[in-house]
């Protein structure tokens, strides 16, 4: 009879202390809040647990439930919450902002946009100096293709497999995965190119991106020189010379993939990219949503790790740690 193994350190994860009180839950019980969720809320908002949370309140990186349950939150809502739940800082700034004004034209000038507009393109390189708020990442990366379109009297754009931009039905084009795919017509104007990834794709080894984590597989790459990037740009210029007319409006790919698994690229496949967009007359889009805002940690833009600078960028989740609140960032 085999004996069962017992290790004398604890395996038992134990949560860090928390001095927070969370308020008592008064809303309805949790099998109501089912019910409304099955007859009440589209379907297409859907919980992947058979048995979802009832969060009932948020401080920092915390989040309680409604029985009072504390849950050390790594998720951040799609990595939206930048800054923790209801953050002191921000609640009391939008707590001042609610109590002298809420909305007014933008044929008036309000003091608040203005410094928010300098200090945010304030952080951008030269010469990406000009913003456009709006309300969401779809939204962005919608008026993105649109000015990209108009500025170079241009149509198609191309996108990497395996990308996510929105669900918009214009985006949606761009969005490259299938869960986001429905039976409905979509992506006129938009080529897909084949994703560079060394972990999953068949060009790639350990030397081939500056990464934590490192695909085992072996590469006969030499330092300086990345063999699989080559072949990954190789295949992005088949795709311009097949798919697309000789000349495009743009070309949009996220620093680092985020939807599709946190897909880094071969050291300068961006670089080469951007350079065969911009001789074909096109513009540069680097959708900033999931990796800005310093997410990578080394710089505070996704694209800066790359050594670029694109002609357009887009920012939503983290700009607004939970309100709907997005930009597009260009040239004047």
């Amino acid at each position: 009879r085999q004996q069962k193994w017992k290790s004398s350190v604890s395996t038992q994860a134990k949560m860090p202390p928390c001095d927070f009180v969370p308020e008592k839950y008064e809303s309805y019980p949790y099998e109501h809040m089912q019910k409304i969720r099955e007859q009440n809320i589209a379907p297409s908002l859907r919980t992947y647990y058979k048995k979802p949370l009832l969060l009932h309140q948020g401080h920092m990186q915390w989040l309680f439930d409604h029985e009072g349950r504390r849950y050390l939150d790594l998720f951040a809502g799609i990595v939206t919450v930048s800054v923790g739940h209801c953050h002191p800082k921000v609640t009391m700034a939008t707590q001042k902002q609610l109590a002298r004004l809420w909305h007014t034209t933008n044929i008036y000038m309000y003091p608040p946009i203005h410094e928010y507009a300098e200090k945010l393109t304030s952080l951008f390189p030269d010469p990406l100096k000009v913003v456009y708020l709006t309300n969401s990442g779809s939204e962005a990366n919608d008026l993105a293709m649109f000015m990209a379109r108009i500025h170079t009297r241009n149509f198609d754009i191309i996108c990497l497999r395996g990308g996510y931009h929105g669900s918009s039905p214009y985006t949606l084009g761009l969005t490259s995965l299938t869960s986001y795919k429905h039976g409905v017509a979509n992506g006129f104007g938009c080529t897909t190119t084949m994703l560079p990834d060394v972990f999953r794709g068949p060009w790639g080894g350990s030397h081939c991106r500056d990464s934590p984590v490192q695909t085992v597989r072996k590469c006969s790459c030499t330092e300086g020189a990345c063999l699989a990037k080559d072949q990954y740009i190789e295949q992005f210029k088949d795709t311009l010379n097949t798919s697309m007319p000789k000349t495009v409006a743009g070309f949009i790919a996220e620093p680092i993939q985020g939807v599709n698994g946190a897909v880094q690229y071969p050291r300068n496949f961006l670089k080469e990219a951007y350079q065969l967009i911009r001789e074909r007359g096109g513009l540069c889009i680097s959708d900033e949503v999931q990796a800005g805002f310093g997410r990578t940690g080394s710089h505070f833009w996704g694209f800066q790790t790359h050594g670029v600078v694109p002609d357009i960028v887009t920012l939503a989740k983290g700009i607004g740690n939970g309100f709907p609140m997005a930009a597009v960032v260009t040239t004047k």
